[in-house]
């Protein structure tokens, strides 16, 4: 092992902006359902359908619409 490093021509990691971070999230088991059929229908895995849903949400700024009753 070398006492020192030459990072001088180094590379910058093409996916750093594309890093995911784990978080907690309590939802409705009809919307956890749902989504596992559709992931099923499509061949992927559900967890990676909400996080596509959710993707396209924030990328298209869409803002719920909420009426408390």
């Amino acid at each position: 092992m070398k006492a020192e490093y030459d990072f001088s021509n180094a590379k910058k990691n093409p996916y750093t902006e594309k890093l995911k971070r784990q978080v907690t999230i309590n939802l409705d088991v009809e919307t956890v359902e749902y989504f596992k059929m559709l992931a099923e229908r499509n061949g992927i895995p559900y967890q990676t359908l909400i996080n596509l849903y959710l993707s396209d949400c924030a990328k298209n700024k869409k803002a719920p619409t909420i009426t408390w009753a």
